[in-house]
């Protein structure tokens, strides 16, 4: 998967536009996906990419860095034996590209706002 362009609210991948945060799995895309708790990302928000066992998982946090990842979600990833990227959402999709290039087992979630 390529991530084609990111401005604000918008994100194109692989030629489709999506206008929600979304998660990128390996072999999917699962756009419309929203947190429980709204800027703060949790273990239990990410069941679909624990389930794809990624070996890297690339988190945008948005435009402005408003979405925060809690010291227990980082640590669940660890365990799992995920790393993780995390980066303001224009800097994520660089880094989310890069390593697609470079062939690693891919997710992501991206916050497209904020």
């Amino acid at each position: 998967m390529h991530i084609d362009a990111y401005d604000f609210g918008r994100m194109v991948v692989d030629g489709e536009t999506y206008t929600g945060d979304l998660i990128l799995l390996p072999d999917d895309v699962l756009p419309d996906w929203r947190r429980r708790h709204g800027h703060t990302l949790l273990e239990d928000d990410l069941e679909e990419v624990f389930a794809a066992g990624p070996d890297l998982f690339v988190i945008g946090t948005g435009a402005y860095g408003r979405m925060t990842v809690p010291e227990e979600t980082w640590e669940a990833l660890q365990k799992a034996g995920i790393e993780s990227v995390i980066e303001k959402t224009a800097k994520a999709v660089q880094a989310y590209n890069r390593l697609a290039e470079e062939g690693h087992h891919l997710a992501a979630a991206f916050h497209l706002t904020c």
